[in-house]
Protein backbone atom coordinates (compact mmCIF):
# COMPACT_ATOMS: atom_id res chain seq x y z
CA UNK A 1 0.00 0.00 0.00
CA UNK A 2 1.38 3.29 -0.78
CA UNK A 3 1.72 6.49 1.27
CA UNK A 4 -0.79 8.41 -0.15
CA UNK A 5 -3.04 5.34 -0.25
CA UNK A 6 -2.24 4.76 4.01
CA UNK A 7 -2.78 8.12 4.55
CA UNK A 8 -6.50 7.80 2.58
CA UNK A 9 -7.30 4.71 4.75
CA UNK A 10 -5.95 6.59 7.79
CA UNK A 11 -8.05 9.47 7.21
CA UNK A 12 -11.09 7.90 6.39
CA UNK A 13 -10.87 5.58 9.61
CA UNK A 14 -10.15 8.92 11.61
CA UNK A 15 -13.54 10.88 10.28
CA UNK A 16 -15.43 7.44 11.16
CA UNK A 17 -14.51 6.79 14.63
CA UNK A 18 -13.17 3.60 13.55
CA UNK A 19 -10.32 2.89 15.37
CA UNK A 20 -10.50 2.17 19.20
CA UNK A 21 -10.39 0.00 21.89
CA UNK A 22 -13.56 -1.86 20.21
CA UNK A 23 -12.06 -2.61 16.68
CA UNK A 24 -12.73 -0.83 13.71
CA UNK A 25 -15.99 0.45 13.48
CA UNK A 26 -17.93 1.37 9.78
CA UNK A 27 -20.55 3.82 8.89
CA UNK A 28 -23.36 2.54 6.73
CA UNK A 29 -25.72 5.17 5.22
CA UNK A 30 -28.66 4.79 3.20
CA UNK A 31 -32.25 6.67 3.05
CA UNK A 32 -34.85 4.25 3.58
CA UNK A 33 -36.55 2.40 6.90
CA UNK A 34 -35.61 -0.21 9.04
CA UNK A 35 -38.25 -2.36 6.92
CA UNK A 36 -37.39 -2.15 3.55
CA UNK A 37 -35.38 -4.42 1.35
CA UNK A 38 -32.57 -2.41 0.74
CA UNK A 39 -32.29 -1.89 5.09
CA UNK A 40 -32.43 -5.64 5.67
CA UNK A 41 -29.24 -6.15 2.87
CA UNK A 42 -27.36 -3.73 4.88
CA UNK A 43 -28.69 -5.26 8.64
CA UNK A 44 -27.27 -8.63 7.00
CA UNK A 45 -23.73 -7.97 6.45
CA UNK A 46 -23.98 -5.71 10.01
CA UNK A 47 -25.04 -8.67 12.13
CA UNK A 48 -23.03 -11.25 10.02
CA UNK A 49 -19.49 -9.13 10.88
CA UNK A 50 -20.57 -8.67 14.49
CA UNK A 51 -21.23 -12.65 14.61
CA UNK A 52 -17.63 -13.21 13.17
CA UNK A 53 -16.01 -11.43 16.29
CA UNK A 54 -13.03 -10.21 13.44
CA UNK A 55 -13.08 -6.77 15.67
CA UNK A 56 -15.44 -4.93 12.65
CA UNK A 57 -18.00 -3.15 13.74
CA UNK A 58 -20.97 -1.69 11.30
CA UNK A 59 -23.03 1.31 12.33
CA UNK A 60 -26.47 1.44 10.18
CA UNK A 61 -27.31 5.32 9.60
CA UNK A 62 -31.27 4.95 8.01
CA UNK A 63 -33.67 7.68 6.34
CA UNK A 64 -31.11 9.92 5.04
CA UNK A 65 -30.00 10.74 9.29
CA UNK A 66 -26.22 10.88 8.18
CA UNK A 67 -26.56 11.62 4.42
CA UNK A 68 -29.16 12.99 2.18
CA UNK A 69 -29.97 10.34 -0.54
CA UNK A 70 -29.14 11.60 -3.42
CA UNK A 71 -25.39 12.92 -1.75
CA UNK A 72 -23.92 9.78 -0.49
CA UNK A 73 -21.72 8.62 -3.18
CA UNK A 74 -19.15 12.09 -3.15
CA UNK A 75 -18.53 11.56 0.50
CA UNK A 76 -18.37 7.99 -0.03
CA UNK A 77 -15.88 8.52 -2.74
CA UNK A 78 -13.62 10.57 -0.53
CA UNK A 79 -13.94 7.88 2.30
CA UNK A 80 -15.59 10.48 4.49
CA UNK A 81 -18.58 7.75 4.59
CA UNK A 82 -17.75 3.99 4.29
CA UNK A 83 -20.26 2.18 2.80
CA UNK A 84 -24.05 3.23 1.49
CA UNK A 85 -26.78 1.73 0.10
CA UNK A 86 -28.33 3.54 -3.24
CA UNK A 87 -29.50 3.65 -6.67
CA UNK A 88 -25.94 4.57 -8.63
CA UNK A 89 -28.20 6.13 -10.87
CA UNK A 90 -27.99 9.00 -7.99
CA UNK A 91 -24.33 9.49 -8.93
CA UNK A 92 -24.96 10.46 -12.30
CA UNK A 93 -23.85 13.36 -12.32
CA UNK A 94 -19.95 12.48 -11.09
CA UNK A 95 -20.04 9.47 -13.50
CA UNK A 96 -22.62 9.74 -16.77
CA UNK A 97 -22.41 6.13 -17.17
CA UNK A 98 -24.34 5.43 -14.63
CA UNK A 99 -27.55 6.44 -15.31
CA UNK A 100 -27.52 2.97 -18.18
CA UNK A 101 -28.43 1.34 -14.77
CA UNK A 102 -31.39 3.00 -14.99
CA UNK A 103 -32.51 2.58 -18.58
CA UNK A 104 -36.00 1.45 -20.42
CA UNK A 105 -35.55 -2.33 -21.66
CA UNK A 106 -32.27 -2.72 -20.45
CA UNK A 107 -33.03 -5.48 -18.07
CA UNK A 108 -36.03 -8.11 -18.87
CA UNK A 109 -35.98 -9.46 -15.76
CA UNK A 110 -34.80 -10.33 -11.85
CA UNK A 111 -32.65 -13.12 -12.96
CA UNK A 112 -31.40 -11.09 -16.12
CA UNK A 113 -30.91 -8.48 -13.77
CA UNK A 114 -28.52 -11.28 -11.88
CA UNK A 115 -26.74 -12.84 -14.94
CA UNK A 116 -25.97 -8.20 -15.94
CA UNK A 117 -24.05 -8.29 -12.40
CA UNK A 118 -21.78 -10.61 -13.11
CA UNK A 119 -21.02 -9.56 -16.87
CA UNK A 120 -18.30 -7.39 -18.55
CA UNK A 121 -21.03 -4.93 -18.75
CA UNK A 122 -21.22 -4.75 -14.85
CA UNK A 123 -16.92 -5.06 -15.08
CA UNK A 124 -16.62 -1.80 -16.83
CA UNK A 125 -19.16 -0.16 -14.68
CA UNK A 126 -17.06 -1.28 -11.45
CA UNK A 127 -13.76 0.00 -13.34
CA UNK A 128 -15.67 3.46 -13.47
CA UNK A 129 -16.36 3.07 -9.70
CA UNK A 130 -12.86 1.76 -9.18
CA UNK A 131 -11.56 5.56 -10.74
CA UNK A 132 -13.61 7.12 -7.40
CA UNK A 133 -12.36 4.71 -5.07
CA UNK A 134 -15.56 2.57 -4.39
CA UNK A 135 -16.28 -1.14 -4.98
CA UNK A 136 -19.50 -3.09 -5.35
CA UNK A 137 -19.99 -5.64 -2.15
CA UNK A 138 -23.70 -6.20 -2.93
CA UNK A 139 -25.42 -6.00 -6.57
CA UNK A 140 -28.95 -5.57 -6.56
CA UNK A 141 -32.02 -4.50 -8.51
CA UNK A 142 -35.67 -3.63 -7.92
CA UNK A 143 -38.46 -4.17 -10.48
CA UNK A 144 -41.39 -1.99 -11.14
CA UNK A 145 -44.74 -1.58 -13.39
CA UNK A 146 -47.16 1.01 -14.65
CA UNK A 147 -50.75 1.83 -13.22
CA UNK A 148 -53.44 3.20 -15.17
CA UNK A 149 -56.42 5.28 -13.75
CA UNK A 150 -58.96 3.73 -16.65
CA UNK A 151 -57.17 1.39 -18.59
CA UNK A 152 -54.65 -0.90 -18.61
CA UNK A 153 -50.78 0.07 -20.01
CA UNK A 154 -48.54 -3.01 -21.33
CA UNK A 155 -48.03 -1.57 -24.55
CA UNK A 156 -46.63 1.81 -26.42
CA UNK A 157 -49.85 2.56 -28.16
CA UNK A 158 -51.63 2.49 -24.68
CA UNK A 159 -49.90 5.86 -23.06
CA UNK A 160 -50.34 8.15 -25.73
CA UNK A 161 -52.19 10.82 -24.73
CA UNK A 162 -52.09 10.26 -21.20
CA UNK A 163 -50.54 12.43 -18.75
CA UNK A 164 -48.25 10.23 -17.22
CA UNK A 165 -45.06 10.33 -14.20
CA UNK A 166 -42.65 8.23 -15.11
CA UNK A 167 -39.47 7.09 -12.66
CA UNK A 168 -36.42 8.61 -14.06
CA UNK A 169 -35.46 11.17 -16.85
CA UNK A 170 -34.58 8.06 -19.41
CA UNK A 171 -38.82 6.90 -18.85
CA UNK A 172 -39.59 10.34 -19.13
CA UNK A 173 -38.00 10.47 -22.71
CA UNK A 174 -39.26 6.65 -23.76
CA UNK A 175 -42.63 7.43 -22.74
CA UNK A 176 -43.10 11.21 -24.37
CA UNK A 177 -41.38 9.36 -27.57
CA UNK A 178 -44.54 7.40 -27.33
CA UNK A 179 -46.93 9.90 -27.43
CA UNK A 180 -47.46 10.67 -23.52
CA UNK A 181 -47.42 13.78 -21.92
CA UNK A 182 -45.45 14.06 -18.88
CA UNK A 183 -45.80 15.39 -15.25
CA UNK A 184 -42.67 14.90 -13.03
CA UNK A 185 -43.07 14.50 -9.09
CA UNK A 186 -41.77 12.26 -6.73
CA UNK A 187 -43.88 8.76 -6.34
CA UNK A 188 -45.15 10.16 -2.58
CA UNK A 189 -47.29 12.52 -5.08
CA UNK A 190 -49.03 10.02 -7.37
CA UNK A 191 -51.35 9.19 -5.15
CA UNK A 192 -53.67 13.22 -5.00
CA UNK A 193 -52.21 13.19 -8.91
CA UNK A 194 -54.35 10.61 -9.55
CA UNK A 195 -57.12 11.85 -7.08
CA UNK A 196 -57.65 15.45 -8.65
CA UNK A 197 -57.06 14.29 -11.71
CA UNK A 198 -53.37 15.38 -12.94
CA UNK A 199 -52.40 12.00 -13.78
CA UNK A 200 -53.99 9.27 -15.70
CA UNK A 201 -51.06 6.58 -15.13
CA UNK A 202 -47.56 6.24 -13.33
CA UNK A 203 -44.62 4.38 -13.49
CA UNK A 204 -42.74 3.49 -10.30
CA UNK A 205 -41.21 0.58 -8.21
CA UNK A 206 -43.25 -2.29 -6.89
CA UNK A 207 -42.76 -0.98 -3.65
CA UNK A 208 -44.01 2.54 -4.15
CA UNK A 209 -46.95 1.50 -5.62
CA UNK A 210 -48.02 -0.53 -2.37
CA UNK A 211 -46.39 1.98 -0.17
CA UNK A 212 -48.25 4.93 -1.38
CA UNK A 213 -51.96 3.02 -1.68
CA UNK A 214 -52.25 3.61 -5.83
CA UNK A 215 -53.97 0.74 -5.84
CA UNK A 216 -57.20 2.60 -4.42
CA UNK A 217 -57.10 5.04 -7.38
CA UNK A 218 -56.30 2.71 -10.76
CA UNK A 219 -58.26 0.55 -12.70
CA UNK A 220 -55.47 -1.69 -13.87
CA UNK A 221 -51.63 -2.75 -12.73
CA UNK A 222 -49.16 -4.01 -15.03
CA UNK A 223 -46.53 -5.29 -12.31
CA UNK A 224 -42.58 -6.52 -13.01
CA UNK A 225 -42.96 -10.25 -14.24
CA UNK A 226 -41.21 -12.38 -16.90
CA UNK A 227 -40.63 -9.25 -18.63
CA UNK A 228 -40.58 -5.94 -17.11
CA UNK A 229 -39.46 -2.21 -18.58
CA UNK A 230 -38.46 -0.62 -15.18
CA UNK A 231 -35.48 -1.68 -13.05
CA UNK A 232 -33.08 0.18 -11.08
CA UNK A 233 -29.58 -1.11 -9.40
CA UNK A 234 -29.44 -0.85 -6.34
CA UNK A 235 -26.12 -1.72 -5.15
CA UNK A 236 -24.25 -1.88 -1.45
CA UNK A 237 -21.26 -0.04 -2.14
CA UNK A 238 -17.65 0.70 0.10
CA UNK A 239 -14.96 2.87 -0.07
CA UNK A 240 -12.37 1.07 -1.75
CA UNK A 241 -9.52 2.40 0.25
CA UNK A 242 -11.35 1.43 3.36
CA UNK A 243 -11.67 -1.64 2.66
CA UNK A 244 -8.41 -2.43 1.26
CA UNK A 245 -7.12 -1.39 4.99
CA UNK A 246 -9.02 -4.07 6.79
CA UNK A 247 -6.90 -6.70 7.72
CA UNK A 248 -7.29 -10.70 5.85
CA UNK A 249 -10.08 -11.88 8.27
CA UNK A 250 -12.25 -8.49 8.12
CA UNK A 251 -11.91 -8.88 4.49
CA UNK A 252 -13.13 -11.97 4.14
CA UNK A 253 -15.71 -11.61 7.07
CA UNK A 254 -17.36 -9.15 4.97
CA UNK A 255 -17.28 -10.89 1.32
CA UNK A 256 -18.91 -14.15 2.49
CA UNK A 257 -21.32 -11.38 4.04
CA UNK A 258 -21.88 -10.35 1.15
CA UNK A 259 -22.37 -13.10 -0.93
CA UNK A 260 -25.51 -13.70 1.48
CA UNK A 261 -26.68 -10.66 1.20
CA UNK A 262 -26.88 -10.46 -2.46
CA UNK A 263 -28.90 -13.99 -2.79
CA UNK A 264 -31.12 -12.60 -0.17
CA UNK A 265 -31.75 -9.56 -2.03
CA UNK A 266 -32.31 -11.31 -5.02
CA UNK A 267 -34.77 -13.30 -3.63
CA UNK A 268 -36.48 -10.66 -1.89
CA UNK A 269 -36.59 -8.23 -4.94
CA UNK A 270 -38.62 -11.29 -6.75
CA UNK A 271 -40.87 -11.12 -3.56
CA UNK A 272 -41.97 -8.07 -3.48
CA UNK A 273 -43.33 -8.03 -7.29
CA UNK A 274 -45.48 -10.61 -6.54
CA UNK A 275 -46.55 -8.64 -3.06
CA UNK A 276 -47.65 -5.87 -4.54
CA UNK A 277 -49.77 -8.00 -7.25
CA UNK A 278 -51.42 -9.29 -4.39
CA UNK A 279 -52.04 -6.59 -2.28
CA UNK A 280 -53.72 -4.74 -6.18
CA UNK A 281 -55.77 -7.63 -7.01
CA UNK A 282 -57.26 -8.10 -3.23
CA UNK A 283 -58.49 -4.09 -4.15
CA UNK A 284 -60.33 -5.05 -6.82
CA UNK A 285 -58.04 -3.86 -9.21
CA UNK A 286 -57.34 -5.44 -12.60
CA UNK A 287 -54.03 -7.28 -13.22
CA UNK A 288 -52.11 -6.83 -16.94
CA UNK A 289 -49.12 -8.81 -18.55
CA UNK A 290 -46.36 -7.44 -20.38
CA UNK A 291 -45.65 -9.66 -23.48
CA UNK A 292 -42.33 -10.21 -24.61
CA UNK A 293 -43.63 -8.81 -27.87
CA UNK A 294 -44.88 -5.31 -25.65
CA UNK A 295 -41.36 -5.06 -23.94
CA UNK A 296 -39.51 -5.01 -27.56
CA UNK A 297 -42.01 -2.54 -28.71
CA UNK A 298 -40.81 -0.42 -26.08
CA UNK A 299 -37.10 -1.09 -26.33
CA UNK A 300 -37.40 0.09 -30.06
CA UNK A 301 -38.60 3.61 -28.92
CA UNK A 302 -36.86 3.55 -25.44
CA UNK A 303 -33.76 3.53 -28.61
CA UNK A 304 -34.64 6.23 -30.52
CA UNK A 305 -35.47 8.62 -27.23
CA UNK A 306 -34.02 7.36 -24.34
CA UNK A 307 -30.61 5.52 -25.46
CA UNK A 308 -29.90 8.54 -28.28
CA UNK A 309 -29.68 10.87 -25.22
CA UNK A 310 -27.42 8.47 -22.98
CA UNK A 311 -24.93 8.54 -26.23
CA UNK A 312 -24.69 11.82 -26.78
CA UNK A 313 -23.60 11.99 -22.96
CA UNK A 314 -21.20 9.16 -22.54
CA UNK A 315 -18.20 9.37 -24.47
CA UNK A 316 -17.28 5.65 -24.38
CA UNK A 317 -21.58 4.77 -24.35
CA UNK A 318 -22.06 2.80 -27.33
CA UNK A 319 -19.25 0.39 -26.05
CA UNK A 320 -20.83 -0.26 -22.58
CA UNK A 321 -24.47 -0.47 -24.23
CA UNK A 322 -22.96 -3.27 -26.53
CA UNK A 323 -21.57 -5.13 -23.17
CA UNK A 324 -24.85 -4.67 -22.11
CA UNK A 325 -27.11 -6.52 -25.23
CA UNK A 326 -24.64 -9.00 -25.37
CA UNK A 327 -26.03 -10.80 -21.88
CA UNK A 328 -28.67 -12.84 -22.87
Amino acid sequence: MTMKLTATVTAAALFAGALGANGTELRLSHQWSDKDIRHKVAKIIADDVASANVDLDIKIFPTQSLFKAREQYKPLSRGQLDMTVLPLSYAGGQQPAFNLTLMPGLVKNHDHAARLSESPFMEALEAKMADDDVMVLVHGYLAGGFAGKEKCITKPEDIAGLQTRAAGKAFEQMLAGAGASIASMASSEIYNAMQTGVLDAANTSSSSFVSFRIYEQVACYTPASDVALWFMYQPLLMNKSTFEGLNEDQQNTLMAAAEKAEAFYLEEAKKEDAASVEVFRKAGVEIAAMTLEDFEAWRAIAQETSYKAFLNDVPDGQELLDKAFAVE
